[in-house]
């Protein structure tokens, strides 16, 4: 078992786990309503905070073996810092691998005396995390009255109100739906920042705004200039005086000094400018002076973690605030309803399983940055899942690291107890797998099949109840699907003269949830009578289907 990074000055111990104590058990089948109570975070370990250790390490397994070389003949990343919390509790702050591992010019590896390694502090690139940051200063904004998410950009920003944008709103860009252009080539197409921004102000839409989702980072930028238009400040003092200095963070911001450039992580190598370490990453930030509203924070694992600890707690932190909690959760619903699969507050990604895996659900929140970096926020469970690495080091081409995003929520999703809510869960292991009822007598009347159910799944999972008339065809009675709602449900399902059910596990192409579970099975008449009452009722037969006790 790794032990996490003290936060405080403390002594750690460590215990049984809670559920073999008698102690606090985390439920992922208990979500909560509301903000969390965590004033701030503090050490812990999964074991204290009522969650099993197993899925945990597996995860931080998962993500060092990603930074060894593959098939390809290089590492997915070259080092990563892994982040979970629970309930305000760190229950895994774990390095590894290298914040440098090659040179300029060259994949080739340095000798390991040259290179360094990554830790707890290690400072990232955040790349488009850093529209967060912007979000929570335009919010901040809002809530002094500036302007209304419904006004016209152009009201507040009459130069970006040419070339058919006139009607574009402040919302639209903090939800991509504004109709810009994903992108632009500031950097290398305009000499300078002012041809840079115009640049940006005169761009035409693609699409009528209000009609499309497109992930522009032109947006960001566009909000940046309008929070500091607002305010008359410049947006990195914005961040530093709305954010970071009332959360008492003190590694995170725009352009990191000279002193704290052995602590930070490299990044790619760029023609012209070497590896790029200590400077964002991102060339139209760069371009810009680093400070931009699409990228160019700097942060620690640690540090986000905090902000994102304010965000559950619905904007306050160890007694101080940034954000209103109605605030809160205008930034955390979705306002995007119109565009299936991409769910958006204001500000902040919802619902996306491809980085959030099985803490997904309509509540969640979060964001991820090109360079490697990820954040998700489960208010359901109190959660957070942070995964920092520097993916680009030192190419942009070597792959995509979603699938160690999504083993790190999984591992802290799997970590939470789904437990039985009366007799023994069934919970299916693969595809196809079958749990199957015993055959029961042949009676006249109709046959009802009443159990539990907890249902996780990702879409095109399902779970399919089937019943047999004869023993041999089986027909469909019942489809079970869905994943955000995190409860068990009663299910009842009637069958005419049926000598036996089954459930049959349907695994589709997607990413998974945290599961599916069956449990206190009964067969009934139609009266509610138990059948088969002088045994154990409904006995049930496994195929690919396991006892689940957690």
């Amino acid at each position: 078992m790794r032990i996490p990074a003290l936060l405080v000055a403390t002594t750690l111990v460590i215990t049984t786990p809670a559920h073999a104590t008698g102690g606090h058990e985390a439920r992922f089948d208990r979500p909560h309503d509301g903000w969390a109570h965590s004033s701030v975070l503090r050490a812990g370990t999964p074991e204290r905070a009522g969650l099993d250790p197993a899925p945990i390490d597996a995860a931080l397994d998962r993500v060092e073996q990603y930074t060894r070389p593959d098939a390809t003949g290089h590492p997915l990343f070259a080092g990563a810092v892994t982040l979970l919390a629970h309930e305000g509790a760190v229950v895994t702050h774990e390095p590894t691998g290298w914040a440098v591992r090659y040179g300029d010019g060259s994949a080739v590896e340095l000798p390991e005396d040259q290179r360094v390694p990554m830790t707890r502090d290690t400072i990232f690139d955040l790349a488009s995390i850093s529209k967060l940051f912007t979000s929570i200063v335009v919010m901040r904004q809002h809530e002094l009255g500036r302007f209304e998410l419904d006004d016209p950009v152009a009201e507040h920003l009459p130069e970006f109100g040419v070339n058919g944008k006139s009607s574009i709103t402040v919302e639209q860009l903090l939800t991509h739906t504004s109709g810009l252009v994903a992108w632009l080539p500031l950097w290398s197409r305009y000499p300078d920042v002012p041809s840079r921004v115009k640049a940006v102000m005169d761009t035409t839409p693609v699409n009528p705004p209000g009609t499309t989702y497109v992930y522009s980072d032109l947006n960001l930028i566009t909000l940046g200039l309008l929070a500091q238009k607002w305010s008359g400040t410049s947006l990195d003092v914005l961040v530093r005086e709305g954010i970071t200095a009332p959360l008492g963070l003190k590694d995170t911001g725009y352009n990191p000094p000279a002193s704290k450039l052995d602590r930070i992580a490299a990044t790619e190598y760029q023609a012209g400018r070497g590896v790029v370490r200590g400077v964002v990453h991102d060339e139209n930030a760069w371009s810009l002076g680093g400070v931009a509203g699409h990228a160019g924070v700097f942060s620690t694992a640690r540090e986000l973690a905090v902000l994102g600890q304010a965000i559950l707690n619905g904007g306050s932190y160890g007694g101080r605030r940034i954000l209103r909690p109605d605030t809160v959760e205008l930034m955390l619903t979705d306002v995007n309803q119109a565009f299936p699969g991409n769910s958006h507050g204001l500000g902040f990604e919802l619902d996306q399983r491809w980085y959030m895996g099985a803490l997904t659900s309509p509540r969640a929140a979060g964001h991820t940055g090109f360079t490697g970096t990820t954040l998700v926020l489960d208010p359901l469970s109190r959660s957070i899942a942070i995964l920092l690495t520097n993916r680009v080091h030192p190419s942009r081409d070597w792959g995509s690291i979603n699938p160690a995003r999504r083993a790190v929520a999984n591992g802290l999703a799997q970590a939470m107890a789904v437990k039985p809510r009366h007799g023994t869960a069934h919970t299916p292991t693969a595809g196809g797998a079958t749990l199957t009822t015993r055959a029961l007598e042949q009676r006249p009347g109709q046959r009802k099949l009443v159990f539990d159910a907890f249902v996780d799944l990702d879409p095109g999972d399902s779970v399919v109840v089937e019943a047999t008339d004869d023993g041999a065809t089986w027909h469909e009675v019942r489809v079970l699907t869905g994943y955000g709602q995190r409860r068990w449900q009663r299910v009842e399902v009637a069958a005419e003269a049926a000598v036996a059910f089954r459930w049959r596990y349907v695994q589709g192409t997607g990413y998974g949830g945290r599961g599916a579970y069956v449990d206190s099975v009964r067969v009934t008449d139609r009266r509610g009578v138990l059948l088969d009452a002088e045994r154990e009722p409904a006995g049930l037969h496994s195929e690919g289907w396991r006892v689940a006790d957690r």
